[in-house]
């Protein structure tokens, strides 16, 4: 996995030494609020050890779970992923979908500050260098400011969707000009 770089971020392969920034950042309800169809905090430690594990374990060309830090300090300020965006459907795990998904998952002390943006507008063009032709963000309904943040890089709203994740939720894309 490629690292990143943009003016004042580095998105760069996770380690397991990011366990407790995982943590930090996943145990709070404020962040966890809109992931998942049932979100829940991160309650123990060693959920943020398994999850640090399997970031840093992620290998592909194109796709990544990319730690987004400052690139000067290496302060970390949250995740941004490019990855199969999973289909409902009654089996688990879900099946992809076909589409290619972008999020983010930004530390509360890290909002405010267009990191968000400027991490997804690296690997939106990352993902284009690659050959990928469109990339899809879904969200919570309620969540306004990733809806934003989705507008922000240029992806335009396609409509209220049950096809991913086995949830409603607000689709995004953007498609390689």
């Amino acid at each position: 996995m490629k690292e990143l770089l943009t003016d004042r971020l580095a998105l760069r392969r996770f380690t397991t030494d990011d366990a407790d920034f995982i943590f930090d950042m996943y145990s709070r309800w404020d962040v966890q609020r809109f992931i998942g169809v049932k979100p829940r905090v991160m309650a123990d430690r060693s959920e943020a050890n398994e999850r640090a594990a399997r970031y840093a374990a992620f290998e592909h060309p194109v796709h990544g779970l990319w730690a987004i830090t400052e690139k000067t300090s290496g302060q970390r300020f949250g995740v941004l992923l490019l990855k199969p965006l999973p289909a409902s459907g009654a089996e688990m795990p879900l099946s992809p979908s076909g589409e290619i998904e972008i999020g983010w998952h930004l530390h509360p002390d890290a909002w405010g500050h267009g990191y968000a943006s400027e991490a997804a507008r690296a690997v939106l063009a990352h993902a284009f260098v690659m050959g990928l032709d469109r990339i899809s963000a879904v969200t919570n309904k309620d969540n306004v400011a990733s809806q934003a943040v989705a507008q922000r890089i240029g992806m335009t709203h396609k409509g209220t969707t049950s096809d991913y994740y086995n949830a409603e939720c607000e689709l995004f894309s953007v498609e390689r000009k």
